[in-house]
C-alpha cells in the first residue's frame, strides 16, 4: 500500500459523504439555522442576566 491508495481512500470517503448531504436537500441548514437562533436567544437572555446583576452589584463603569 502506498500513498496514492491513502489519498483515494480519503477521496472516495469524502465524495460518499457528500452523497449522503445532497440526499439530505435543506433539512441540514434549516436545523443548523434554528440551533443557531436559539443559541443566539440564550446567549443574549444570559448576557441580560449578568449585565443586570452587575449593575446591582455596582461592577460596571
Amino acid at each position: 500500500m502506498n500513498m496514492t491508495d491513502v489519498f483515494n481512500g480519503i477521496g472516495d470517503f469524502c465524495q460518499w459523504s457528500f452523497g449522503i448531504i445532497e440526499a439530505l436537500g435543506n433539512g441540514p441548514n434549516i436545523f443548523f439555522w434554528i440551533l443557531i437562533g436559539a443559541l443566539t436567544a440564550v446567549w443574549l437572555r444570559m448576557q441580560a442576566r449578568f449585565n443586570k446583576e452587575a449593575k446591582e452589584k455596582g461592577t460596571i463603569k
